[in-house]
Parts: structure tokens; C-alpha cells; sequence
């Protein structure tokens, strides 16, 4: 049974661990530990490091418009409408997380 650390003392452990460009299973071993515990550790301090969020999430108001007829040759598309008035226009089956991101940047650009 391996001896109980202090907090300070598992916080310089699990630095150490990062700093080392080992994996944890390697870095239990060498140090005579278990995994676990080091995973532990190494997951607190890094929720520790992240704190509270950088931004907060922000909705934004949404207007859904379908066209009345469509256009003669026209491909389905996403069209994003930015609070500047701005148009951005996606093909159909662009991914959505591209989309989010991409305009959540242009977002903070025009503010």
C-alpha cells in the first residue's frame, strides 16, 4: 500500500507527468503508482487549470425563411444572415459544426 500524498505534492506530480512526454501507464510505473490515482490527479489539475469558461454561451435571435418559388438551376443552400447584415451561404450538407463555428467567429469580429 503506497503512503497518502499531500494535495500540493499530487499537483507537482501531475505537472511533472505532463512535462515528461511519457503516457500515464508509463508514468505510474516509473514512479510506482497506480494508474488511477495518476489519472486522477492529472484530471483535476486540468479542470483546475480550465477554471470557468472563457465566454459564456450567446443565442442569437433566428429568422427561418423559405423561399416562395425556387430558383431556376439553384442547389439547396444555408443562408446566414450576421447581425452586420452580412450574407453567408452554405451548400446543402455542409457540416454544422463548421457552420457554428465559422459564425460564432464572424461574430465576435462584428461586435
Amino acid at each position: 500500500m503506497t503512503k497518502r500524498r499531500e494535495k500540493p505534492e499530487w499537483v507537482r506530480v501531475a505537472e511533472e507527468y505532463e512535462a515528461s512526454g511519457l503516457t500515464q501507464r508509463e508514468f505510474a510505473e516509473r514512479r510506482s503508482m497506480t494508474l488511477s490515482t495518476l489519472q486522477s490527479w492529472v484530471y483535476r489539475r486540468r479542470r483546475q487549470q480550465r477554471g470557468t469558461p472563457a465566454q459564456p454561451v450567446r443565442l442569437l435571435p433566428v429568422q427561418v425563411m423559405t423561399a416562395t418559388a425556387p430558383v431556376a438551376g439553384a442547389r439547396e443552400s444555408l443562408e446566414v444572415l450576421l447581425g452586420s447584415g452580412e450574407r453567408v451561404r452554405f451548400a446543402a450538407g455542409t457540416d454544422v459544426e463548421y457552420v457554428a463555428r465559422l459564425v460564432a467567429a464572424l461574430g465576435r469580429k462584428s461586435c
